[in-house]
């Protein structure tokens, strides 16, 4: 198989399902959003980090490529039988926030991201993540998108949050509270 098809070198490509589209469409914005999400997930697994926490982006990026396959597929013409998004997905999520914020400090404000690199690709990927989610909203005001799609989104980038605190927090770095200026 070659990689390269030159069907896209006018500015087109295909959903699953067939339909051509421009590559700026919406639907090609959510799911190479998520494919960029997908990315910034690895370049985390890829650092120094506990095996619990790589053993979850591993499934966490599962899920992604779940949701990628679903964005883009074109909703009205597409027969093809795609993996399915789960509420226990999202359950599994909750759960590990939950677990986190046990050992976690109280949050009183805002915190500054940064303070260690494996820190702030967590919150790079989270505001990745946030973008997913937006473009996935909008394309859902006039395309289909399950709702379990945007539901993950959203807590998977809860999720990205708390884990930037616990690296914080394992890697003896100060979290930095946010102090507006009044």
């Amino acid at each position: 198989m070659k990689i390269y098809t030159k069907t896209g070198d006018k500015g087109q490509t295909s959903l699953i399902g067939g339909t051509r589209v421009p590559k700026h469409h919406e639907r090609i914005e959510a799911y190479g959003t998520v494919d960029e999400l997908n990315s910034y997930i690895g370049l985390i697994r890829d650092q120094q980090i506990d095996e619990h926490s790589k053993k979850l982006l591993i499934e966490i990026q599962d899920r992604l490529f779940t949701i990628g396959s679903s964005l883009a597929s074109d909703p009205e013409k597409s027969k093809m039988k795609l993996p399915d998004l789960k509420e226990e997905d999202v359950t599994l999520l909750e759960n590990e926030i939950d677990k986190m914020n046990e050992s976690l400090p109280e949050m009183r404000s805002f915190v500054l991201p940064g303070g260690h690199t494996t820190v702030s690709f967590c919150h790079i990927a989270r505001c990745v993540c946030r973008r997913a989610e937006r473009l996935s909203i909008h394309l859902a005001e006039h395309s289909f998108v399950s709702e379990l799609v945007i539901k993950y989104l959203n807590r998977l980038s809860d999720y990205l949050f708390v884990l930037s605190r616990k690296f914080t927090q394992d890697l003896h770095v100060s979290e930095i509270p946010w102090k507006p200026r009044m």
